[in-house]
């Protein structure tokens, strides 16, 4: 999350969701009692079944240079559930599927 005051940048904080999400689920690991990894073995690039693409999302709270009000932070958790490589990679997979018959 970016952290503005007055258009300028105070903070940049990290957010950390635990390890609740990781839990039970032998693909992930929980590193530190902070984080959820994805266990190498686990990515597809190693035979696995889980996407392993870098996925970086971020927000911003704060205020611009006229003081006025601007947030995202609470839209982190939501973030999460869109990708460009997997929208990329689905509609290279549709269109490339339709006309494989062709080449």
């Amino acid at each position: 999350v970016l952290d503005f005051n007055k258009g300028r940048l105070q903070n940049l904080y990290w957010k950390r969701d635990g390890c609740a999400l990781c839990s039970g689920n032998s693909s992930f690991v929980c590193l530190n009692n902070q984080d959820c990894a994805i266990r190498t073995s686990s990515c597809k690039n190693h035979g696995g079944s889980v996407d392993c693409s870098l996925g970086i999302q971020l927000a911003f709270s704060g205020t611009d240079k006229h003081e006025l009000v601007f947030n995202s932070w609470y839209e982190v958790t939501n973030l999460r559930q869109y990708s460009l490589y997997g929208l990329y990679s689905n509609l290279r997979n549709s269109l490339t599927s339709q006309y494989s018959k062709f080449f």
